[in-house]
C-alpha cells in the first residue's frame, strides 16, 4: 500500500513538473522612458498629469512606491540595467566615461538570446563602457530605431525594449523652445496638452509665469511619451500578443530638471515603476495584480535577474540583484545602496542609502551646488531664470538651497516630504538614525570596495592593464576612505585630519585631504592657507589639479583663498580634463584645454 502511494506521489510530481516545463515562456516588454520622477505621473498622485496609458497599466498591474535607479543620470543607470552590477563595482558611475568591464560580464539579454528568445532594443544603449559594442552585439538580435518583436520567428518568445526620448531633458529644458514646440507640443492633441496656468509647480521652484512656461514643457513631454506607449500597446493587442506578455514600465532616473537629475538625493533616483501581468501569468506576481501597490524597495540591479527568472534562465553568479518575481523569489533587503557621480564636466560623489521611506545621502563634495555649473544644464532657459531670480533676491530660503553649497548629509522622509524640502539630518531627533545610516553605508563602501573613490585619472591608469571591477580585489580602500569620510564636514576636527592628510605618503589620501579642505575653507587660518600652495608641486596630477583654479600658478601661490578655496565647481574632473586637453572634442573653452594640456604635460614629464 505504501509503495503504491509513493508511486502515485512520484507520478503527480513528474506530471506537474512536465506541465510547468511545457508552459509557454512569457514574452517580456520593457517600456522605458527618460528623466521622469513619479510625482509627474497621474497614478502617483499628480492631479494635472495626462498619462492615461501609464495609469491604466498601473490600475491593472502593480505599482511600486519605492523603485530607484542606481545612478542619477542616463549612462550609469543603463550600465546597471544591462549588466545587473552596481556602477561603483564596475567603475561605470561617471557619465560617459568608457572604461572596460570583464569579459565574463555580459548584457543580460545575451542569456535570453542564448535560451531562444528574440531580443530587440529600440534603440538607446548608452552602456557607459568601452565594451559597449561587445554588449550590444551579444545582447540583441536587433538594436536600432526600427527594432521590435515583429521580426522574430513564428512562436518565438521575445524580450523587447522600447525607449521613449520624448520626456528627455532635451525636450523638457535644454533645447530651444521652438525645437520643443516642433518635437513635442505640435504632436499632441489638444486634449493632452497642458497650459502654463494648469501645471503644478514643485515647491523648490518660484511660481512665476516664466517658470510655469518651463514646467509646462515637462508635463507635455511626458504626455507625448504616454501617447507613444499607447501606440505600442495597441499594436501588441492587434497582433494578439498581450495575453502572453509581461510588461515593465519605468523611467531611467529622476526628472530631467534642476535639482533632480544628476543629484544623489531621492529626487535624482526615485522613478515610476509598474509591472503588468496578463491573466495566464498573474500567479507569478507576489504582490497581487489589478491595482496592487507595494512599498517593497527595488533598484535597477534587480531587473536583470528578475527577467531571467521569469524566462526560466539561469542567473549568473556576478549579479547581486534579487529576483522580484518568478523563482526563486528573494526577500526584500533592509537597505538599498545608490550612487551618483560625475555628470559631463561636473564632478560629484554622493552615496545614498534607502530604508523604507527614508533616503539618506552622504555628499562627499558639497562645495558643488545642486544646480551646478554644467554646460548641458546651463543651456536651459529654466536654469537662466532660476539664476536670475536668485540674483534678484526673489527666491525663498528653500528655493535658494539648490544654488548654494550643500551640507554633507541629507535625510528625507519620502512619504511625508516627496519634494524633499525638509532636511532631517539637521534635526537632533534623527541623530540615531543618521548614525545607523553612516555605519551601514561605510560597511557597503568598504565591503564592495567602491572603486569610484579613486579619481578618474587613477581609473584610467588602471584600465590600461585590467578592469576597475577586477582591480578591486587588490585595492586597499580603507586608508583612502578614512580620509574621504571627513570630506564635507565643516568642523575643526575634520580640518585637523585633512591638514595632516596632506603629509601622507599615500597619494590618494592627499587627494581626499584637498577635496575635504575645499569644503572646509572657512575653518582654515592664514598659516594653513599658505600651506596649501605647495600642493601645486604634488607629483600626483589629480592632487595638483584641485589646486588649479587658474592657469597661472603664481596667482594661486599669492592668494590660494581666492583661486582655490572659493566654493564653486572645478572646471572638469581630472581624467576628463586630461582627455579634453588633448582633443578638445568636448564642450570646453579651447584656451583652457590648451593651457591645461601644457600644465599636465609638465606634471607628467
Amino acid at each position: 500500500m505504501l509503495h503504491k502511494i509513493f508511486c502515485l506521489l512520484c507520478l503527480l510530481f513528474l506530471t506537474g513538473t512536465s506541465a510547468r516545463s511545457q508552459e509557454p515562456r512569457p514574452n517580456i516588454l520593457w517600456l522605458t522612458f527618460e528623466d521622469t520622477s513619479p510625482e509627474f505621473i497621474g497614478i502617483y498622485g499628480s492631479l494635472t498629469a495626462k498619462t492615461p496609458t501609464m495609469d491604466q497599466l498601473a490600475w491593472e498591474g502593480v505599482r511600486f512606491n519605492y523603485a530607484f535607479s542606481t545612478g542619477s543620470v542616463c549612462s550609469p543607470s543603463r550600465s546597471a540595467l544591462i549588466t545587473g552590477v552596481k556602477t561603483y563595482e564596475l567603475g561605470t558611475g561617471n557619465h560617459r566615461s568608457g572604461y572596460p568591464i570583464p569579459d565574463f560580464i555580459h548584457g543580460f539579454p545575451k542569456y535570453l538570446k542564448d535560451a531562444g528568445y528574440y531580443t530587440t532594443n529600440n534603440s538607446k544603449t548608452d552602456y557607459n563602457t568601452s565594451d559597449a559594442q561587445r554588449i550590444i552585439a551579444e545582447s540583441w538580435d536587433e538594436s536600432s530605431g526600427k527594432a521590435g518583436w515583429w521580426n522574430r520567428a513564428a512562436g518565438q518568445p521575445f524580450f523587447a525594449v522600447f525607449n521613449s526620448m520624448s520626456s528627455h531633458q532635451s525636450r523638457t529644458m535644454t533645447l530651444p523652445y521652438p525645437d520643443y514646440e516642433k518635437l513635442v507640443l505640435s504632436q499632441l492633441p489638444d486634449s493632452m496638452k497642458h497650459t502654463d496656468a494648469s501645471v503644478f509647480m514643485p515647491p523648490y521652484y518660484r511660481d512665476s509665469p516664466e517658470m510655469r512656461k518651463q514646467m509646462a514643457r515637462v508635463d507635455n513631454s511626458i504626455s507625448k511619451t504616454d501617447l507613444e506607449f499607447r501606440e505600442l500597446l495597441d499594436r501588441l493587442d492587434k497582433e494578439g500578443l498581450r495575453q502572453n506578455t509581461i510588461i515593465f514600465l519605468f523611467a531611467d532616473h529622476g526628472e530631467g530638471m534642476p535639482r533632480s537629475k544628476t543629484n544623489g538625493i531621492g529626487l535624482g533616483h526615485r522613478v515610476p515603476f509598474v509591472i503588468w501581468f496578463p491573466e495566464k501569468y498573474k500567479h507569478l506576481s507576489p504582490w497581487g495584480t489589478s491595482g496592487a501597490v507595494t512599498d517593497e524597495m527595488i533598484d535597477f540591479t534587480d531587473l536583470p535577474p528578475t527577467v531571467l527568472a521569469l524566462a526560466g534562465v539561469k542567473i549568473p553568479d556576478y549579479m547581486q540583484g534579487r529576483v522580484l518575481a518568478g523563482e526563486p523569489r528573494q526577500p526584500a533587503p533592509k537597505y538599498l545602496y545608490l550612487s551618483s557621480d560625475r555628470s559631463d564636466e561636473s564632478y560629484d560623489l554622493t552615496r545614498t542609502v534607502i530604508q523604507g521611506k527614508y533616503a539618506y545621502s552622504r555628499v562627499f563634495v558639497p562645495y558643488i551646488q545642486e544646480l551646478r555649473h554644467l554646460l548641458y544644464m546651463d543651456m536651459g532657459e529654466i536654469t537662466h531664470q532660476i539664476r536670475q531670480d536668485y540674483k534678484a533676491g526673489k527666491l525663498t530660503a528653500s528655493q535658494r538651497q539648490m544654488l548654494e553649497p550643500r551640507p554633507a548629509e541629507f535625510l528625507y522622509d519620502l512619504e511625508k516630504d516627496p519634494w524633499e524640502m525638509n532636511n532631517l539630518a539637521e534635526d537632533p531627533a534623527y541623530s540615531k538614525l543618521i548614525a545607523t545610516f553612516r555605519q551601514v553605508q561605510e560597511k557597503e563602501i568598504l565591503t564592495q570596495k567602491d572603486i569610484l573613490f579613486l579619481p578618474e585619472y587613477e581609473i584610467e591608469q588602471i584600465s590600461k592593464t585590467t578592469t576597475p571591477y577586477e582591480y578591486r580585489a587588490q585595492l586597499d580602500l580603507k586608508p583612502i576612505y578614512d580620509m574621504a569620510r571627513w570630506s564635507g564636514f565643516r568642523t575643526e576636527k575634520a580640518k585637523v585630519a585633512q591638514m595632516k592628510g596632506l603629509e601622507s605618503k599615500n597619494q590618494l589620501v592627499r587627494y581626499w585631504a584637498l577635496q575635504g579642505l575645499k569644503s572646509n575653507a572657512k575653518a582654515l587660518g592664514e598659516k594653513e592657507k599658505a600651506a596649501l600652495a605647495p600642493a601645486l608641486d604634488d607629483p600626483y596630477p589629480p592632487t595638483a589639479l584641485w589646486q588649479l583654479r587658474s592657469c597661472r600658478k603664481s596667482r594661486i601661490r599669492k592668494n590660494p583663498t581666492k583661486y582655490w578655496l572659493t566654493p564653486c565647481n572645478p572646471p572638469r574632473t581630472t581624467s576628463a580634463i586630461w582627455r579634453s586637453s588633448r582633443s578638445c572634442t568636448r564642450p570646453m573653452p579651447r584656451v583652457f584645454c590648451r593651457r591645461f594640456g601644457r600644465f599636465m604635460k609638465n606634471k607628467t614629464a
